[in-house]
């Protein structure tokens, strides 16, 4: 993956897992989305259809294999994911600015080529101050 490519399009499939005061919810979704290779750094973006309004996403895959995944839209976040750490974000809502941070319980990235795919498997506890919001699990899945 030494040549730089631009816009490839992509293969999505996304599986969210949720847990938060007791309750699972699953989210599963297949889209369309693009892989934007620069330097030694990998973007996906999609548009994540919820409640009927379209969210742009993105996805960075760093060189070092941490992720951090930016969320736009009414309600902004960037969530940075490194395995082992707690990482402080801001979402911000209408409402004002949301301190969070990220516990990554586990962070699993990989990729091979011909055709270019990869999965990318994220555990995580989401906080905000002392409170635990919850539990989640991402597993993505992309082919060019």
């Amino acid at each position: 993956m030494d040549n730089p490519t631009n816009n490839l399009p992509v293969q999505i499939h996304l599986r969210t897992d949720i847990l938060q005061d007791g309750k699972k919810a699953n989210y599963v979704f297949d889209m369309e989305g693009q892989l934007v290779e620069i330097g030694n750094a990998i973007y996906i973006r999609y548009d994540e259809e919820v409640a009927g309004e379209s969210i742009p996403v993105t996805i960075k895959i760093t060189g070092n294999g941490d992720v951090k995944i930016t969320r736009s839209g009414e309600n902004r976040s960037q969530l940075m994911f490194s395995e082992g750490k707690r990482i402080s974000a801001v979402y911000k809502t209408p409402y004002g600015p949301l301190d969070i941070q990220t516990v990554t319980l586990g962070l699993d990235v990989e990729l091979l080529e011909n055709p270019l795919r990869g999965t990318i498997e994220i555990s995580y506890l989401l906080y905000a101050g002392q409170e635990m919001l919850g539990k989640y699990n991402i597993s993505l899945q992309f082919t060019v």
